[in-house]
């Protein structure tokens, strides 16, 4: 189904990697296109293995006019993603991103967003402002071994006005206090992608939100609609749809949530 002017539309790719229309503008999240059973590299000697094929290849992507990028994790931005992309493309992500993604590997327009900060991309009379907001990708201490991660909020419509369509993509964070300040910024959000899966290291640690967290987060966020990612795609994801799908309906919530499986494409109005 193809957008009008005034629709946003989410095709999801597997993972948390998406691409998102608005007008003449289109956005590519997280850019995993690791094939099945290729092992994606997590840092500190530890690897996953992908349990699903991408719904399209790095070379079937349209123009771009940006890549929005949680975080640098190898499930997020991998090896393929890195040779396939244009090395041109607007890239916006966290400073620690940044600083891998324009030295070591030659990307030449690559913002690194501290919290609260934004960048603003336009194209045939829309623009879209992108601002980093809270994220944390694993508990006190052990924040530390991963790397940092940023929620972000975009706001679409034409220059200089107010926004049409705003979208909060959560990036792999857990459910910390700090995301309580993101309703008081931003009190309304047409659509939320939430990371969910309950990622699971080795000894236990859990580092993205599971079903509960992501009722929780729902809540909190309040949108319109939202549409569940990263959840079934690699070994180390122990939290399935189903429990957060028994959440959300659980708690009177099931016609928010939009399922949109590998390959499909999913078309939202604007306010």
């Amino acid at each position: 189904m193809e957008p009008s002017d005034r629709e946003l539309s989410l095709t999801f790719i597997g993972t948390a990697t998406t691409l998102v229309r608005y007008g003449g503008l289109t956005l590519l999240t997280d850019p995993n296109f690791l094939h099945r059973g290729q092992r994606a590299y997590l840092g500190k000697g530890l690897v996953a293995k992908r349990l699903t094929e991408p719904a399209l290849g790095v070379e079937d992507l349209p123009r771009l006019d940006g890549v929005v990028l949680s975080h640098l994790h190898g499930d997020h931005f991998d090896r393929v993603a890195r040779r396939g992309l244009p090395h041109d493309v607007p890239l916006l992500t966290t400073p620690h991103a940044r600083r891998r993604l324009a030295g070591r590997h030659g990307f030449t327009d690559v913002t690194g967003l501290d919290t609260w900060d934004s960048r603003t991309l336009v194209r045939d009379g829309v623009q879209v402002r992108v601002t980093a907001v809270p994220g944390r990708h694993a508990p006190g201490p052990w924040q530390r071994l991963l790397p940092p991660v940023m929620g972000s909020v975009w706001e679409f419509g034409p220059p200089g006005a107010r926004a049409e369509f705003t979208v909060y993509v959560s990036g792999d964070t857990l459910n910390v206090p700090e995301l309580r300040e993101i309703p008081l910024r931003h009190p309304e959000v047409d659509l939320a992608v939430l990371h969910l899966g309950g990622t699971t290291l080795p000894g236990g640690l859990v580092v993205t939100m599971d079903g509960v967290q992501g009722a929780d987060l729902l809540q909190v966020v309040d949108p319109v609609h939202a549409v569940p990612v990263h959840v079934d795609d690699y070994r180390l994801f122990r939290s399935p749809l189903s429990h957060f799908r028994g959440e959300v309906e659980r708690r009177g919530l099931g016609e928010v949530v939009k399922y949109v499986a590998r390959g499909q494409t999913a078309v939202f109005p604007a306010r």
